[in-house]
């Protein structure tokens, strides 16, 4: 890794700014230029696809294909690791991405090897972290989507409120979400009210949707709209205080993260500060580490901090993470 480094021009630092300043003068030239209308047109994935497709039903398979709900055989890890990739949002189907979680373990072994031929602690760390790679960014996709699904969801059932009382049943009202909010809430309720159109029952429509997303919200929506259905009652007032609890939830979910931010970024600096000083220092002095390298005892010493290390982790990730 360090004869990598040497063999660098000196000006290689300067080299990465640039290409990262011409990457946000990119970014901001294409924001500049962005046709406002384009993306009225496409609001949500459900949108865009069925502008294209022969009707809502190719519409909702090509969805369903997309999220890998069209696939029946679920059976040992595949049925365990499904639900993360349909919840992430993504739309490269089941297929590409266990072709992906299969490649990247020989990829990354692929590169240390070009990297330093005779490290082979090196290939046995990319070998495992190859393995969990897609499962990391898998995981982080999923919150990244219920995260925004958590903000978009009060305005959501807001709008529903306004169709109930303005007179409309609850599937048009469902419709409107569809037709009016981006993802992932646009979607998700377009294909709860295809669903609906296509004689599914209200309820397991709306169970759907949940093992669909997985937020934590949702199934004061769906028992709260499954009671009505059941017991009748004015559903509009019902969901207006549903509103009203989720806001002031999300609300004292922020308030704990702006309390525990501090806490947090101690964690982070030190996670990364060991692995910042070996970096630092084996770039400026490549020598520095030659003497304990290939010692038994220094696979035992490492092995031992790294295990520390995730128990420090656990244990600080169990201090500042609280849930409502």
């Amino acid at each position: 890794m360090s004869a990598f480094f040497a063999d660098l021009p000196e000006e290689w630092p300067l080299l990465i700014g640039a290409a990262l300043v011409l990457v946000l003068v990119a970014e901001s030239v294409y924001l500049l230029f962005f046709n406002a209308t384009q993306y009225r047109s496409n609001v949500n994935r459900r949108l865009e696809i069925q502008k294209t497709a022969n009707s809502r039903e190719d519409a909702l398979m090509q969805l369903k294909k997309e999220r890998g709900l069209d696939d029946e055989s679920q059976f040992g890890l595949k049925r365990r690791i499904l639900p993360l990739i349909t919840q992430s949002g993504i739309k490269m189907g089941v297929q590409r991405v266990f072709l992906m979680w299969a490649l990247v373990p020989l990829l990354l072994p692929l590169v240390a090897f070009i990297l330093d031929r005779t490290a082979i602690y090196e290939l046995a760390c990319a070998v495992f972290a190859g393995a969990l790679l897609p499962m990391f960014v898998l995981k982080y996709l999923r919150a990244k989507r219920v995260k925004k699904f958590a903000e978009q969801f009060p305005d959501a059932i807001d709008v529903v409120v306004r169709s109930l009382r303005a007179g409309h049943p609850l599937a048009i009202a469902i419709t409107l979400v569809a037709r009016e909010m981006p993802d992932p809430v646009g979607t998700e309720f377009g294909m709860v009210g295809d669903e609906l159109s296509f004689g599914l029952d209200l309820e397991t429509a709306m169970r759907n949707m949940y093992a669909r997303v997985g937020q934590e919200d949702l199934p004061l929506f769906v028992t709260s709209v499954s009671i009505q259905a059941a017991t009748g009652g004015n559903l509009a007032i019902i969901l207006e205080g549903l509103s009203k609890v989720i806001r002031d939830r999300f609300k004292m979910r922020r308030k704990i993260k702006a309390l525990s931010s501090e806490a947090k970024f101690s964690a982070y600096v030190l996670i990364s500060l060991p692995f910042f000083i070996f970096f630092t220092v084996n770039v400026s002095s490549p020598d520095f580490f030659e003497a304990a390298k290939g010692r038994p005892e220094t696979t035992l010493v490492v092995i031992g901090c790294f295990i520390w290390m995730a128990i420090g982790v656990a244990v600080m990730r169990k201090l500042v993470n609280m849930k409502i």
